[in-house]
């Protein structure tokens, strides 16, 4: 099983930047790749990045010039630094995670942190 605990949410002005943390804990050995969804009010839960265990990455169209995913192996801690914000950015964002064990497939999800940008 995998745990992942986020951090740094908060309020933030229109412009301003924040950075949030995703440490994963567990059998973390099996995470093939860690990502950050966000979910706005009144709309879908969204992919915005992604981070695969060989260090790819995949940042959504719409975020790419502003937002960074990036990792820090000794900690098991993913990044993503939103750069830039507007108040379209506002929505709780999650750690997501994706692993395998043999021929199985596990999905986890941290337990979400509120970023909201003010105009």
């Amino acid at each position: 099983q995998v745990r992942l605990v986020e951090s740094g949410g908060g309020l933030v002005q229109s412009g301003g930047s924040l950075r949030l943390s995703c440490t994963a804990s567990g059998s973390i050995s099996n995470i093939n790749a860690m990502g950050w969804y966000r979910e706005a009010p009144g709309k879908e839960r969204v992919l915005v990045a992604v981070i695969r265990r060989g260090g790819t990455t995949h940042i959504q169209d719409s975020v790419k010039d502003r937002f960074t995913i990036s990792r820090d192996g000794a900690t098991n801690t993913v990044y993503i630094q939103m750069n830039s914000l507007k108040p379209e950015d506002t929505a709780v964002y999650y750690c997501n995670a994706e692993g395998s064990a043999g021929l199985g497939r596990h999905i986890y999800w941290g337990q979400g942190t509120q970023v909201t940008v003010s105009s």
